[in-house]
């Protein structure tokens, strides 16, 4: 029955593995550093984007996408696949070099976009300390094609292994600029307006109360697990001791999450996948 629908990865899929670290929290950070670098996608998302004026907001709608297409059933996750590309559909930005109008949804760009986040949900979890074999890598580069056919791009054409990942950052990275926008952005993204019961401390004169204080913390640590070669790009070290420093704040990280009870973790999509899945397994065992 649909109601008991896994979805496209489920137990046992290395994705159900990776996303149920709340670090990736982390890793969706980082993967905003790394895809503004790209100057044809960056004016994609400020010609046609509110970030600035809704950043939470637009932040919760990306979350919320992404659970949708890991823990939703198959119709769920076909449907959230199927909003994201009609909205795609209707957009267009000028490229900031040429001039020209493109389409947002060239597969070029959604190709960008896919490998920058799945790259960082990956390599955040594991440099987190999240104990993964170099086939369960592979593996979910593999799965995750699944979820690059929801936004409408061939998945031949989508890196399925972490091979394949490399060779395609080593083939992109001659396009990739530190431009304005990419600059505007990422000091946007390390000190963003709080919401307004966070930023209380600030209008009480205030200028760095803890939640601000929690967010840098976040944020460095984020900027830190970029590739060297990217901080290079934004100015930043490159040395591996900025990658060792990094590394050890996300597993400080992982470990305090595991301290915080599951279900204040968890959401209703993730919840309600378990639900799903346990009645499978016990329908299962009664057949």
């Amino acid at each position: 029955m649909d109601s008991d629908d896994l979805g496209l990865f489920g137990p046992g899929s290395v994705t159900w593995k990776v996303h149920e670290e709340p670090i990736l929290i982390v890793a969706g950070l980082r993967s905003l550093y790394l895809q503004a670098l790209h100057p044809r996608a960056m004016a994609g998302v400020a010609q046609n984007s509110n970030y600035r004026t809704d950043a939470w907001g637009r932040l919760v709608r990306t979350a919320t996408y992404v659970a949708t297409t890991v823990y939703g059933t198959t119709a769920e996750a076909e449907a959230a696949g199927a909003r994201l590309r009609r909205l795609h559909d209707r957009l267009r930005a000028t490229d900031p070099v040429t001039g020209e109008s493109f389409r947002v949804d060239e597969p070029d760009l959604l190709r960008w976009v896919h490998v920058t986040e799945v790259e960082s949900f990956l390599s955040t979890a594991r440099r987190a300390g999240l104990p993964l074999t170099d086939d369960e890598v592979d593996g979910y580069y593999t799965e995750q094609r699944r979820s690059a056919a929801l936004v409408g791009l061939d998945p031949a054409t989508v890196p399925g292994t972490a091979n394949e990942v490399a060779e395609y950052y080593r083939a992109v990275r001659p396009e990739l600029r530190m431009t304005r926008e990419a600059a505007e952005t990422a000091v946007f993204l390390t000190a963003p307006p709080l919401p307004w019961k966070l930023s209380l401390p600030a209008r009480l004169g205030l200028t760095l109360g803890p939640p601000r204080w929690a967010y840098l913390g976040i944020a460095g640590t984020a900027f830190g697990l970029l590739p060297a070669w990217a901080r290079r790009m934004y100015g930043g070290l490159g040395l591996p001791t900025t990658s060792l420093s990094a590394d050890l704040t996300v597993r400080a990280l992982r470990l305090g999450f595991a301290a915080v009870p599951r279900r204040y973790l968890e959401g209703p999509l993730i919840q309600a996948a378990k639900e799903r899945a346990a009645r499978h397994a016990a329908t299962s065992l009664a057949g």
